[in-house]
């Protein structure tokens, strides 16, 4: 074996770890990590568990109050960037009226505590954010499929930037089966690609999707070029 082999100067991954800790040289547990990168994040989870966990949510939904429902989920995003302006735009008139609210909030709890299996509960999902009321632009991108899922439950769940995952994922030497159009085997590589991440940086104890998310981005983002 190699001098380069043996001190994982050839490993991507070696490289990905050492640009992180470049940044954020406590790594997950950083000061600066976590204004940057965590803590707006975990925030908007634990606003979620407080308005619309699945007790609340249930409840809500048996009152048909699906417009409160929409409205607690786009404040409890809106304040964090995460989506896009033009996407925060799309997903607040969509939901405005009573059938893309019901549409949005029947769709969401489904996809969150449903019984189905993953991938079904993922492609009924996608299809019932494509059935919303469209007015200037598209509501059904990977950012605004993927973000309330991340939100509420970001053990499971990975929120889904294309642009920076792909370039991550080039970095990082892995795999990543994209397409523009929302489906469940982009999605399936996606989860794929932040599991063999978890695994290869367990040294740096990442708590959950948010740390994968986070660290992914540091790689593809031109923030941290």
């Amino acid at each position: 074996m190699g001098t380069a082999a043996r001190s994982g100067k050839s490993d991507p991954f070696e490289r990905a770890r050492r640009k992180f800790l470049r940044k954020f040289p406590h790594g997950f547990r950083d000061e600066t990590y976590l204004a940057w990168e965590r803590d707006y994040k975990w925030e908007a989870h634990t606003e979620w568990v407080a308005a619309l966990n699945e007790n609340a949510f249930r409840k809500a939904l048996r009152q048909g109050a699906y417009q409160d429902i929409a409205a607690k989920a786009v404040k409890i995003e809106s304040g964090r960037s995460l989506l896009f302006s033009f996407e925060k735009m799309a997903l607040r008139d969509a939901v405005r009226g009573e059938a893309g609210a019901k549409t949005f909030a029947e769709g969401l709890f489904a996809f969150l505590h449903g019984k189905k299996s993953l991938e079904q509960r993922f492609v009924d999902w996608a299809a019932a954010i494509e059935s919303l009321p469209r007015k200037q632009t598209r509501v059904l991108t990977w950012p605004l499929l993927t973000v309330f899922g991340f939100i509420a439950q970001p053990d499971t769940h990975i929120f889904l930037k294309p642009n920076t995952t792909k370039e991550a994922a080039r970095r990082l030497g892995l795999p990543f089966e994209y397409h523009p159009r929302p489906n469940w085997g982009t999605y399936q590589s996606y989860l794929a690609l932040a599991e063999t991440t978890r695994e290869r940086i367990r040294d740096l104890k990442p708590r959950d999707m948010i740390d994968i998310q986070s660290f992914l981005w540091v790689q593809g983002s031109d923030e941290y070029r």
